[in-house]
């Protein structure tokens, strides 16, 4: 007979099984665990992506050859250390966070990882900044990840499809949020902020959508990974 674990709790197995997996895929790396150090000792909520998540974004990067990336929601700049590691020879980061003191936090682990000449931080509100962007031609990126204020997300992946390509990634994290998306009358401005991005999403005939539940070290969420499948306007 074999012995059962002592989870006490069916969140306890998902952790446990969340460690076992790092500690069979995630390589040690001393940058990306300074830029968790470093953000907990400025203060900075730790609602970074989970390091396997982050591997995953990396991967994704990396498969399609990005050379230009976008990432609304720098925070401590630990998931764009991620997506950096993922861009191909001479590619192009630019991440956006409408606070100057997280930015800076991040610009000091973006270049203790060595990155940041591929690395450009903009700090302002991100609906200011993402109409600059297509005015100076910055795009169209290859990847696009989504992690910022949850009631502008609709607002932010009109922009991601506007900014992007045929054939480009749009990644979006939390949009799961412990089962709390299924409360359709919410009055939680996150909540209607993440439905009107699946109502979006869904009615949007420029992209093709999924979305995987995630458990584990952050709790019960998700994220949804649309692929851009005609030009957009």
């Amino acid at each position: 007979m074999s012995e059962k674990p002592p989870y006490k709790t069916q969140d306890d197995k998902w952790i446990a099984i969340d460690d076992y997996i790092a500690e069979n895929f995630l390589e040690a790396d001393p940058a990306l665990d300074a830029a968790l150090a470093a953000s907990e000792a400025a203060g900075l909520p730790a609602i970074q992506v989970a390091p396997l998540q982050g591997k995953l974004l990396m991967m994704l990067a990396a498969a399609m050859g990005a050379r230009r990336i976008l990432e609304i929601g720098t925070l401590g700049g630990y998931s764009t250390i991620w997506l950096a590691h993922g861009l191909a020879e001479g590619g192009r980061l630019i991440t956006l966070d409408m606070n100057p003191d997280y930015a800076e936090v991040a610009r000091g682990n973006i270049a203790n990882a060595g990155l940041a000449d591929r690395v450009e931080i903009r700090v302002g509100k991100a609906l200011d900044t993402l109409p600059l962007l297509e005015a100076e031609g910055a795009g169209p990126f290859d990847l696009i990840f989504i992690d910022a204020d949850k009631p502008s997300t609709p607002d932010y992946f009109d922009w991601a499809v506007r900014l992007a390509r045929q054939g480009s990634l749009i990644v979006v994290d939390n949009v799961v949020r412990e089962g709390a998306i299924l409360a359709a009358q919410s009055d939680n401005k996150h909540v209607k902020g993440l439905r009107g991005f699946y109502a979006r999403a869904a009615a949007d005939p420029r992209v093709t959508a999924t979305a995987i539940q995630t458990v584990g070290n952050k709790g019960h969420d998700g994220l949804a990974i649309m692929l851009v499948t005609a030009e957009p306007d």
